[in-house]
C-alpha cells in the first residue's frame, strides 16, 4: 500500500498539485492511503473503496503518533510537504520538497518569521535520514536542497508535474495592456511593490488594469487595495479564486505580471504562458528554470518594475515559452515502484 502524507498542504501551489496528483493516484489499481489536513476535510474528496483516508490537524506529535502506530502499513510513503516522516519505517520513502523559504528567506522578511523557518529547517534536518529520495521540481531546487542540507544530488528527483487545464470552447477576448498577478498575498509575493509600482506606472502612461486575487485575510494589503481603488487606479482585486476560473482569467489578460522574491516552481508562471499570457517575471533564477519571460524586472526596485511596465506597450514584444513539461506520468510509476 501507498501513503500518501499531505498534512501540511491545504492551500495555494501545493494543493493545487496535491489535487492533480490524488486525482491521477485514483486512476490507478493501487491501494492508496490519503494522510490529510484536517482543514480541507470538508471538500468531502471521493476516493474509492479500496482506497484509506484519514485527516489530523498538521501537528508533529500528531504525525509522528500515525507513524509510529503504522511503522510497516506501507510499502511506499511519499511525503508531500517537505518534511519526512518523523521516525524510520521499512518503507521506500519519497519527500517531495516545494518550499524555497527552507533553503533562502527574502531579505525584508521579519524578525519573527525568520525564527520560525529557523526552527522549521532544524526539524528538517533532524528528520532527512528518514527519507531515501527527494523530488523537487526544478534544478534550481535541487542544487540548493544538496548544499543546505548536505544531501547527495543522486538521490534528489527532478520531476516537475502540474496539472493542464481542461480544454473549453468559450471565446475570451485577449484585452491589452492589462497584467493579472495570480496568487496568495504571502509576503514574499511582493503585492506591496507591485501595486505601488503599478499606480506610478499608471499616473504615467494613463493606461493599463492590475487584477489581482487577495483575500480579505490578508487585512493591511486589502485596505491597501481598496485605498488605491479609492483614489481611482485601475486595480481589480478578484479574491480568492476557483482554480476552475482561472483558465478564463488567463485567456482574458494580455500580461502576466510574476514578482515574487522566491519559488520552488512558480506553478502561475506556467499556467498563464499555457493560455497565451506573455510574461513579466522577476528577474531571479526560479524564473529561468521554468520559462523564458518576455520581460524581465528586478522585484526588489520599484523603479525597475515601473520600467518593465511601461516597456510592455511597445507592440513588438516577444511571446514567452516554457522550458519544463509535464512529468506525471513518471511520478506515479515512481510511487508503484516498491523496491527498498
Amino acid at each position: 500500500m501507498i501513503l500518501l502524507d499531505a498534512i501540511y498542504i491545504n492551500n495555494s501551489g501545493g494543493k493545487v498539485l496535491l489535487d492533480y496528483l490524488i486525482s491521477e493516484l485514483e486512476k490507478t489499481d493501487k491501494e492508496v492511503f490519503y494522510l490529510l489536513d484536517i482543514r480541507i476535510k470538508h471538500e468531502g474528496l471521493k476516493i474509492k473503496s479500496t482506497n484509506e483516508i484519514i485527516y489530523l490537524q498538521s501537528s508533529l506529535i500528531k504525525r509522528r503518533n500515525f507513524y509510529k502506530k503504522n511503522k510497516t502499513k506501507f510499502s511506499t510513503i511519499l511525503c508531500f510537504g517537505n518534511l519526512p516522516p518523523n521516525i524510520k519505517t521499512s518503507a521506500k520513502v519519497y519527500t517531495y520538497f516545494h518550499q524555497l523559504l527552507f533553503l533562502d528567506l527574502p531579505k525584508d522578511i521579519s524578525f519573527v518569521k525568520k525564527k520560525i523557518y529557523y526552527i522549521k529547517t532544524r526539524i528538517l534536518n533532524n528528520f532527512k535520514k528518514n527519507t531515501d529520495y527527494w523530488i523537487v521540481q526544478t534544478g534550481l531546487v535541487k542544487e540548493k536542497l544538496s548544499q543546505k542540507y548536505n544531501i547527495p544530488e543522486s538521490i534528489i528527483l527532478e520531476l516537475p508535474f502540474y496539472p493542464p487545464f481542461k480544454d473549453t470552447q468559450t471565446v475570451v477576448q485577449r484585452e491589452k495592456h492589462t497584467y493579472v498577478f495570480v496568487s496568495n498575498a504571502a509576503h514574499h509575493k511582493n503585492h506591496i511593490k507591485l501595486i505601488d509600482a503599478f499606480c506610478k506606472f499608471y499616473d504615467i502612461s494613463k493606461k493599463g488594469e492590475l487584477i489581482i486575487t487577495v483575500s480579505e485575510t490578508f487585512t493591511e494589503l486589502y485596505q491597501m487595495i481598496t485605498e488605491k481603488q479609492n483614489l481611482g487606479y485601475p486595480i481589480k482585486n478578484l479574491g480568492f479564486i476557483n482554480r476552475n476560473e482561472l483558465k478564463e482569467i488567463y485567456l482574458s489578460h494580455e500580461y502576466l505580471i510574476f514578482p515574487s522574491l522566491a519559488e520552488s516552481f512558480g506553478l502561475g508562471l506556467v499556467e498563464a504562458i499555457d493560455n497565451g499570457c506573455k510574461v513579466i517575471g522577476a528577474d531571479l533564477p526560479y524564473t529561468y528554470e521554468v520559462c523564458d519571460p518576455s520581460i524581465i524586472f528586478n522585484p526588489n526596485e520599484e523603479q525597475s518594475i515601473i520600467d518593465a511596465l511601461l516597456l510592455s506597450l511597445k507592440s513588438n514584444i516577444k511571446p514567452s515559452t516554457k522550458r519544463i513539461t509535464n512529468n506525471i506520468k513518471q511520478f506515479i510509476t515512481l510511487l508503484h515502484e516498491n523496491k527498498k
